[in-house]
């Protein structure tokens, strides 16, 4: 009886300290409003793919949103918290003034508040909309997203810039930002073919067309051929408002398409290059060439991004208004 009690006590400490650690993934499922908010994902749902069936440009968005939120703070729904007075939050840094989608999040708040009060969190929202904004296309989930996410009160525009992986990035920050997350380097080139669908601003990547090294020259490791259209495109090195496809190929398709461009050295970012300076990497996007590897690692690495630093079970809350905090 004593070895039981002991036994018990043990179990209990376990239990206690695993729901109260933030990092690792616990505390999140399948399924996990299945009682409290049976309809909750439907509504998330057909929201979502309603929007996308409007603008075919909102997946690339709402993915996008998915990574910034989770890099910083954990996904934690932070990143839709608008700055104050006393604070300039995340979605005012520098890496996130581009994003956008927050009126989807926003009208599948209200929805699930006048369903169900006060159960479901903007980071399951966040989560939950990524994936299926990106499933609209296939007409069917592409991947599993288990919830039980709660949300954060703390949105710092400097935690964005110190955590979200930067464009201009080599292969070892890379790495480096990736293993501070617990994703490894098969997470790093996996989630990079996120990239074949989505455009960007000339602003982060016109360095690699007119000045790569201080010296009015192209990076090297760019297409020329490509490179001389993005010239065409880009009108000099301080354009901040023109936009290019990511895949120059089909920009508004999930596919594994991004690591055929990625061989013919046109990824359009200095941190798409970066992933063939690497041996490990290199030898990754040669696999993903096959569209079923890409898919179905694309499914497992995205799954393991949605795990940084969740806050679960008495930890974090439940915001009433995504965009402020309780």
């Amino acid at each position: 009886m004593k070895y039981l009690s002991n036994f018990i006590v043990f179990l209990v400490i376990v239990v206690t300290f695993a729901s109260s650690v933030k990092g690792k993934g616990g505390g999140l499922e399948q399924d996990f409003y299945k009682k409290t908010c049976p309809k909750a994902e439907q509504i998330v749902r057909n929201i979502t793919w309603t929007h996308v069936a409007n603008n075919s440009k909102l997946p690339a968005k709402l993915l996008r949103m998915f990574f910034h939120d989770c890099f910083v703070g954990g996904c934690d729904g932070s990143v839709l918290i608008d700055s104050t007075a006393n604070n300039t939050a995340e979605k005012d840094a520098i890496p996130n003034k581009s994003l956008a989608g927050f009126d989807v999040i926003d009208e599948v708040k209200t929805a699930l508040e006048k369903a169900c009060p006060g159960i479901v969190s903007c980071a399951d929202i966040v989560a939950l909309a990524a994936r299926d904004s990106v499933s609209f296309q296939f007409n069917q989930s592409l991947w599993e997203v288990e919830t039980g996410r709660r949300d954060g009160n703390v949105s710092l525009a400097s935690e964005a810039l110190a955590n979200i992986p930067s464009p201009f990035s080599n292969f070892t920050t890379l790495s480096q930002r990736f293993a501070k997350k617990n994703l490894s380097v098969h997470d790093l080139v996996v989630l990079s073919g996120a990239h074949t669908i989505g455009v960007s601003h000339c602003l982060f990547f016109s360095n690699r067309l007119f000045n790569f090294t201080g010296k009015g020259d192209a990076d090297p490791s760019l297409n020329t051929t490509y490179a001389a259209t993005l010239k065409t495109l880009c009108q000099n090195q301080s354009d901040t408002t023109t936009t290019v496809a990511m895949d120059p190929g089909d920009s508004l398709t999930f596919d594994n398409h991004y690591f055929v461009i990625l061989k013919q050295k046109q990824g359009l970012f200095q941190s798409d290059a970066a992933l063939l300076t690497d041996g490990k990497a290199s030898n990754l996007v040669d696999k993903l060439l096959d569209s079923k590897n890409f898919i179905n690692a694309f499914k497992n690495s995205i799954k393991k991004m949605g795990q940084i630093e969740v806050l679960t079970r008495n930890n974090g809350v439940i915001r009433k208004k995504c965009s402020v905090v309780n």
